[in-house]
């Protein structure tokens, strides 16, 4: 029987009346939409469907209508056993809320605000343009490490972050009385995943429908990649583009392929010493060798039960960095401690446990174990103490072998792996002058900057008090860090400093030099603010390869600091003794940190705590009361944003002279109408990469915009003073900084600009190297049509929305590639832009492709999602090569927004089509 047939015979047996189902809670009935039904009915195996995979069932069954979710998908679902692995079997999904942070929030807003406006252009009303489902907004990425090691840091960074951005705070609190269902927790207040985790997330949740309570799992999207932190509770979540973000918001389902689902069998427990940051590392290098990219990872066996929630919340936060779109723990018992000692009320417990249970979401090792595409096993005894780079979160090396890892890396040819230095390069040194007179020598490897970070650890209470014991031992043998390193305390939100304070341990930290510079992400998003300008000045000057040590989760070229080539991941511990190192060329196993006040070597193994030293804070400390006083005034608890006075408009008045506020161009020139689907003729290369190509690379987003770069003249020509040029993040709601921000990571090496380094092309009319902001326009001006061409994984990294939307603006018609990061191909299709794939074997350097040719691409009008098209290659002297390409559409909607020019002129163009209709 075919596929066809099959869907066809199932459509027609399934029933779907007797799938509600009841049950009561302190007097309070509930409604629910019951899965083992369907296996009653003989439809599917269903109590051998993984958890992930039972949760998305769910969403379709009750969500069914028959017009957009339709019996085939639930069919497809329920026998997903059978169905697993199927290409381009596709479920649309509706999550039940979204979650921002500020930096892909503004976009998202911005283009709510501008679809608002082009609504009531064509005579409609604003309010056709609101979210459908809750939106919750977390400015978390605005803030920079400007000030540090000091007690005023933390006000002095937050004041200046807010004199900044202050437009930007002034924007979101207008969305918050203009919009419904959309609200927003203050700067300074959480990180985005951190408040998720701790706060927002209900793990099962209850809406009222015509009277009755409506009870199913909490699933959200959120514009930041990590946010499958939340999976660690049990909540389905994953990253999403801003734009996808957006279609959720105003109805539109996302299409998803049906997902593999990895099984990783965990027996034992992490060995003592080691930490959940360890095991995060370790898989992030395993499941990037076994490929989840676009994959389900879930968890299951005896050793679940001995992590613990923030432990496996800093597993599943590092899901964008393995490559799988989830990576879930089940709901079980230890997850109903966690919601006890994060603050949630007895009540919504009691609701998660009693819903799980009776609808076979509650797990219990040894019980039925679910079917997996794959499995692979994990004894926990055998991880190790792990640090990461210097470039990559994969690139994961033991503790005993980061300085000889490190010291290969300096020869090894340059790219991701190495910087192609000479071997005398490690005896290089550099004398740093103060202002006060003072000096200190300097030399490769030393680390500038250590910063405690990152919702990836600081929501661990574990790691973090391991920090400040570390810290703590330490201080009383009179160990300190050298000057030169730039240190910083940015916890993901404020119960963590409280803790740290209670126990006594914050001052330790803040003798080292960690004293708190804000409660946001900082350093891992690229906000860690210059160094001391004499440092800046030694390391310029001698060209040295420095270190910077992050509890983070990414690590890429030019993200954490433009001077810090070398940049490495590690627990909040490790940070601290890094620190004291004050070098990454070192064997901390080995080798003494320092030595004490009487001159005794001291060693790492000197000042590591204890587990039950760890416990005993955690047990009298963290408590649910904490949690809860901190918690009440999420969003109430920042004076400066409770002042922000705005206008309760429902039209934003956008402001000509604004540098940071622009109504974009996405709708200028639509009439209407919907187009065909026609071959594209005549692309030139924009640009030609390499493998692994980060959304950092073709959107930057830390760090303060170069003066001497295309965006940094176009702020110079407004008026804009260089100390105020803030970074590409903080301008994301401006198209015309955004655009002449693409592809211009100084980092970035075009293969058709040789010789070059930065955001640099040839301009093939008159083979003239310029910027590539300049040579898109000039393109654009000849209505010349734009080709990406890149290597393996192009698109990995932060679920930046604005790598698409500078992609789109800058004139690129299609993008071809060996392999796209799953949230960029998809911020792609929902731009407009065509994501071509190479065959399995091929590239551009099998194909002899230069990139100095003409392309035409032979697009048709009845297009399917994974249809080899044909690609015809011109070279300069007229030679002609032709190749098959794979189109990577993943769905038939995704080849309508191509139609439309994307999912916002869709939308439109669909609330145009209902005027008329009406």
């Amino acid at each position: 029987m075919n596929n066809k047939e099959w869907v066809k015979k199932m459509c027609k047996d399934l029933d779907l009346s007797n799938i509600q189902s009841t049950f009561e809670l302190d007097g309070k009935e509930y409604r629910y939409y019951r899965l083992q039904a369907l296996e009653e009915m003989g439809i599917g195996a269903i109590s051998r469907l993984p958890f992930s995979i039972k949760i998305l069932l769910e969403s379709v069954l009750r969500q069914y209508d028959e017009k957009v979710i339709k019996k085939e998908h639930i069919e497809l679902l329920a026998d997903w056993e059978n169905r697993r692995g199927k290409r381009f079997e596709t479920i649309p999904f509706l999550p039940s809320r979204i979650i921002l942070q500020d930096f892909t929030g503004v976009p998202v807003i911005v283009d709510l605000a501008s679809l608002r406006q082009a609504i009531v252009d064509m005579g409609g009303k604003p309010e056709q343009i609101n979210p459908k489902i809750p939106v919750d907004l977390v400015i978390d990425h605005a803030e920079q490490v400007d000030k540090f090691g000091s007690p005023e840091a933390l006000s002095y960074n937050v004041d200046k972050g807010f004199e900044l951005n202050y437009e930007r705070y002034q924007f979101f609190k207008w969305a918050t009385k203009s919009f419904s269902n959309f609200r927003a927790i203050p700067p300074s207040t959480a990180i985005i995943h951190q408040a998720n985790l701790e706060y927002l997330a209900s793990v099962i949740t209850e809406r009222e429908e015509n009277g009755q309570y409506v009870a199913h799992p909490d699933t959200c999207f959120g514009t930041d990649s990590h946010t499958p932190m939340v999976n660690g509770i049990g909540v389905l979540g994953w990253g999403v583009g801003g734009i996808e973000a957006e279609a959720a918001m105003l109805g539109q389902p996302s299409f998803i392929q049906i997902p593999e689902v990895i099984g990783i069998h965990l027996k034992g427990k992490l060995p003592s010493g080691t930490t959940a940051t360890d095991l995060a590392l370790y898989l992030t290098n395993l499941l990037r060798k076994r490929n989840v990219v676009g994959k389900f990872v879930e968890f299951f066996g005896d050793g679940v039960s001995s992590l613990s929630g923030a432990d496996r919340a800093t597993v599943s936060n590092m899901s964008p960095e393995n490559g799988a779109t989830i990576t879930i723990f089940p709901i079980d018992k230890e997850t109903l401690h966690y919601l006890k000692l994060t603050g949630r009320t007895e009540e919504q417990v009691q609701l998660v446990e009693t819903y799980s249970r009776v609808n076979g979401l509650f797990y219990t090792p040894g019980a039925i174990e679910p079917v997996y595409t794959d499995i692979i096993e994990l004894n926990l005894t055998d991880v190790q103490t792990f640090v990461s780079g210097p470039k990559r979160p994969q690139d994961v090396n033991h503790l005993s072998k980061i300085k000889a890892a490190f010291r290969k890396a300096l020869t090894y040819e340059k790219g991701n792996h190495g910087y192609g230095l000479h071997k005398d390069e490690i005896n290089k040194k550099a004398i740093i002058k103060y202002s006060d007179g003072q000096e200190a020598e300097i030399k490769t490897g030393d680390i500038v900057l250590a910063a405690i970070t990152s919702c990836t650890n600081t929501s661990n209470h574990s790691v973090m008090l391991a920090a400040g014991l570390l810290a703590k031992n330490a201080v009383e043998r009179g160990l300190q860090v050298p000057r030169y390193v730039k240190t910083s305390l940015s916890p993901g939100s404020r119960v963590v400093a409280e803790y740290l304070r209670q126990a006594g341990l914050l001052e330790s930290l803040e003798k080292l030099g960690f004293y708190l510079v804000g409660f946001g992400c900082t350093t891992c998003v690229g906000n860690s603010g210059p160094l001391p300008e004499e440092v800046e000045k030694a390391i310029k000057e001698n060209n040295l390869v420095v270190s910077g040590i992050l509890s983070g989760n990414r690590n890429f070229e030019g993200r954490i600091h433009p001077l810090i080539k070398a940049n490495y991941l590690a627990s909040p511990p490790l940070v601290v003794a890094f620190a004291l190192a004050g070098t990454i060329d070192i064997d901390l196993r080995s080798e003494p940190i320092g030595k004490d006040v009487s001159g005794k070597d001291i060693f790492l193994d000197d000042l590591w705590p204890s587990d039950n030293e760890i416990q005993e804070i955690i047990i009298e400390k963290l408590t649910p009361q904490l949690f809860r006083e901190n918690n009440q005034f999420i969003f109430t608890g920042n004076e400066s944003w409770n002042n922000l006075e705005t206008d309760e408009s429902k039209l934003y008045q956008w402001e000509e002279k604004s540098t940071y506020l622009q109504n974009p161009p996405y709708f200028k020139d639509m009439v209407g109408l919907q187009k065909d689907i026609e071959p594209l003729h005549g692309l030139r290369v924009l640009a030609k990469l390499g493998d692994s190509i980060t959304t950092d690379h073709i959107s930057p987003a830390g760090g303060t915009i170069p003066i001497n770069s295309v965006a940094g003249k176009y702020l110079l020509d407004k008026g804009v003073e260089p100390k105020e040029f803030s970074s590409y993040g903080a301008r994301r709601g401006n198209h015309e900084v955004m655009i002449r921000g693409g592809f211009s990571n100084i980092r970035l090496n075009n293969q058709v600009a040789p010789g070059t380094e930065g955001g640099y092309t040839t301009f093939f009319p008159t083979g003239e190297v310029m910027p590539i902001y300049e040579a898109a326009m000039k393109y654009q001006q000849n209505q010349t049509g734009l080709l990406v061409i890149a290597g393996i994984d192009y698109g990995m990294g932060s679920s930046r929305d604005w790598a698409a939307k500078a992609t789109k603006l800058l004139g690129v018609k299609a993008i071809l590639t060996e392999s796209y990061e799953r949230i960029h191909r998809s911020n792609l299709a929902l731009m407009g832009v065509l994501p071509l794939q190479f065959k399995e074997g091929e590239n551009a350097g099998t194909l002899g492709l230069t990139g100095r040719e003409i392309y035409n691409i032979d697009m048709c009008e009845n297009v399917q999602p994974g249809q080899m098209v044909m690609v015809t290659a011109v070279g300069e002297a007229g030679e002609i090569k032709e190749f098959q390409v794979m189109v990577r559409f993943e769905s038939e909607i995704e080849v309508e927004y191509y139609r439309h020019g994307g999912v916002l002129q869709t939308v439109l163009y669909n609330e145009m089509q209902e005027k008329i209709e009406a």
